[in-house]
């Protein structure tokens, strides 16, 4: 009986260890994606930037004789 019940709080303090490592990695994680969706609005917002100049050249381009 006390073999199992030290099996079992053996058990228990490994789930606990492994809970916190997954809670770590999680938070670590979630750093990650707020820190890449942060880069992909810069990068979207450059994008922009640079599809309004290009149609502003466009439109100074003289229209194409027919």
């Amino acid at each position: 009986m006390l073999s199992e019940l030290d099996t079992l709080e053996e058990k228990l303090h490994q789930l606990v260890q492994l809970n916190q490592r997954l809670r770590e990695e999680n938070q670590q994680l979630r750093q990650h994606v707020a820190s890449a969706r942060n880069d992909q609005r810069k990068h979207q917002d450059k994008i922009d930037q640079a599809a309004s100049r290009l149609e502003k050249l466009l439109e100074q381009l003289p229209a194409e004789a027919s």
